[in-house]
């Protein structure tokens, strides 16, 4: 099976002064583990977990582990990271996560 990968834009919610956007790689890759997507921000951070958590943080609240993903409006989603040194909280346009979703079960759909 092929690796999906998308290049994107998102914001690091913080209270220091705005970074503006900051380049996010989103990855798939079914032969590696076909039940997780990664997420990688600038610099050494990249977080894996459930392609489900993210499918349905994008509807309501949902999180599992460190990980929380939850909708902001109509047209944004929030992605938090918890580590033991902190959160990172990343706001993504919702389009781009549901894109980047739909090209993942286009290569390995989901199996009940």
């Amino acid at each position: 099976m092929s690796v999906v990968e998308v290049y994107a834009r998102a914001y690091i919610v913080t209270d220091e002064e705005d970074p503006g956007a900051v380049p996010v790689i989103l990855r798939y890759d079914p032969d590696s583990d076909p039940r997780s997507v990664r997420v990688g921000l600038p610099g050494p951070h990249e977080w894996t977990f459930s392609r489900a958590l993210l499918e349905r943080g994008l509807r309501a609240p949902a999180e599992s582990g460190d990980v929380r993903v939850w909708p902001c409006g109509r047209v944004q989603a929030v992605v938090e990271f918890h580590t033991d040194s902190g959160v990172a909280v990343v706001q993504f346009e919702s389009k781009t996560l549901v894109r980047f979703l739909r090209r993942t079960y286009t290569v390995a759909p989901v199996r009940t």
